[in-house]
């Protein structure tokens, strides 16, 4: 998820009553919530980042290390603070165990959140690059957003006139999880009602479907098949007759996959970029171009928007020899 999210996520945990467990409890949990993403310095390798990010940082090891050294640093800030004069006299006092467990909670909750979208996270790295995908929430959710923002404002506004604003705050914690459980429903309807249209329409067995949701319709979702060699794409709304299609329903005729050309196999051994987006790519397509050339994309991201930003070229034969 973006980092936004990752934030008002940590917050609305705080807001339950963790926040009051110990001083610094509600920016470690921010912090925590965000802390992963520290592999975000690899995209300057642009394309090569692919296969860096969401891996070791997101992964056991880095579960069991960050929230260790996080909270190390904010026992030391606070300790630093207090030896300058500087420390505000409202702070509680800070528990290290407490807050230990704060840091465990905030960065466990960031893998946990990445699995939803269809990007993937390697949960078991180093011990297994295995990507793993929720297909349940779009990577920006504003419906998130205003949950989180609004019930946050509800539950802090409960807090400063002294009401029951760990109540709020749990509340807010409920309903995201619900929404994010319905979303998951929906994901699991859409893709086997899809594999059966797949099926009843062109006489194919898909061996993967998979679920994209859409950014501000949650109701509905782009359906990417592959099997048999072909692969295909159809937006369908989950609600229908209840909430409106905002995106055209749209079915595209099956193509074919093109990944058995043997120039991507070659092209793979010896071009890191070609190797890194293979490694990253769960639905790959290849496309001949005009110039000799060969593009390739991924159904998740093969929209005119996106293709350009993600995806590799292979050259034409002879270009750069």
């Amino acid at each position: 998820m973006d980092n936004l999210t990752h934030s008002l996520i940590g917050a609305a945990l705080g807001q339950t009553g963790l926040k009051r467990l110990s001083g610094l409890g509600m920016p470690t949990l921010i912090i925590a919530a965000n802390i992963p993403d520290i592999d975000a310095a690899c995209t300057v390798y642009g394309i090569q980042s692919l296969e860096m990010r969401r891996g070791l940082t997101h992964g056991p090891i880095a579960m069991v290390v960050l929230p260790v050294l996080l909270a190390g640093l904010m026992i030391g800030f606070d300790r630093w603070q207090a030896r300058r004069g500087k420390r505000p006299e409202k702070r509680a006092p800070v528990r290290p165990w407490q807050l230990l467990l704060l840091a465990f909670i905030g960065t466990l909750s960031h893998p946990a959140f990445d699995w939803l979208n269809n990007y993937g996270v390697r949960l078991l790295e180093p011990f297994s690059s295995t990507w793993y995908h929720g297909d349940s929430i779009f990577i920006i959710d504003v419906w998130m957003w205003a949950m989180l923002i609004g019930g946050y404002l509800w539950s802090r506004a409960a807090d400063r006139r002294g009401g029951d604003w760990r109540r709020r705050g749990r509340v807010l914690v409920t309903a995201l999880s619900a929404y994010i459980l319905g979303n998951g429903v929906l994901t699991g309807v859409a893709e086997a009602r899809t594999a059966a249209w797949v099926r009843a329409t062109y006489g194919i067995a898909p061996e993967l479907v998979v679920a994209s949701p859409l950014p501000l319709a949650f109701w509905q979702r782009e359906m990417l098949w592959r099997g048999e060699g072909k692969r295909g794409r159809r937006v369908i709304n989950m609600a229908d007759g209840v909430l409106p299609s905002i995106f055209a329903l749209e079915t595209d005729a099956p193509a074919p996959i093109g990944m058995d050309d043997p120039r991507i196999a070659s092209a793979a051994a010896r071009d890191p970029a070609v190797r890194a987006f293979l490694f990253w790519s769960r639905m790959p397509f290849a496309e001949a171009q005009p110039d000799g050339s060969i593009l390739i994309g991924d159904q998740r991201f093969g929209n005119e928007m996106t293709r350009s930003r993600i995806s590799v070229r292979i050259a034409p034969a002879g270009e750069g020899d």
